[in-house]
């Protein structure tokens, strides 16, 4: 009798952050290949994807919420994937998914994206993922997407 061995996937490392209206979720993984990201208006978010390795990747998250899937966006780069959801009920979110249960380990809040009810106001005029990228969500430039944004360094001194 043979048996064959089910291939095990890993989950990447997801950060996120939330807007009234949007939920970012940044998947770390460097030099991904067949990247697959699915989502369903009942919130039911699916990635997948090759590893630098040829190691599988995967994961399947339940929202808090429903969303608007036209109001969303994927930004694959060289070494994350940025998705921008759209919630359908603008409001904040007591948490990314719906289960009370802690979340996996592998999911961290994305402090660098992370805004407050009161900031929101004056964090939107800041650049946002949705700024980067084409009609598609694909962003063709061939700039390192895995870096924020930073302001010019020598401008800013006044030089």
């Amino acid at each position: 009798m043979r048996v064959l061995r089910e291939e095990i996937c890993r989950q990447p490392e997801v950060l996120w952050a939330q807007r009234s209206d949007k939920i970012y979720l940044t998947v770390s993984l460097p030099d991904a290949k067949d990247v697959s990201v699915k989502c369903t208006p009942e919130g039911l978010f699916s990635f997948s994807a090759t590893g630098a390795q040829g190691e599988p990747f995967s994961l399947s998250l339940e929202l808090f919420d429903t969303i608007i899937l036209e109001g969303s966006k994927t930004n694959i780069g060289l070494r994350n994937i940025i998705c921008s959801i759209q919630k359908e009920k603008k409001g904040w979110w007591k948490r990314l998914l719906k289960s009370e249960e802690k979340p996996a380990p592998y999911i961290k809040v994305d402090w660098n994206k992370w805004c407050d009810e009161d900031e929101e106001d004056s964090a939107s005029s800041l650049p946002s993922d949705d700024d980067y990228g084409g009609a598609d969500g694909k962003d063709d430039s061939s700039d390192d997407d895995g870096l924020l944004y930073l302001p010019d360094l020598e401008k800013a001194r006044g030089k």
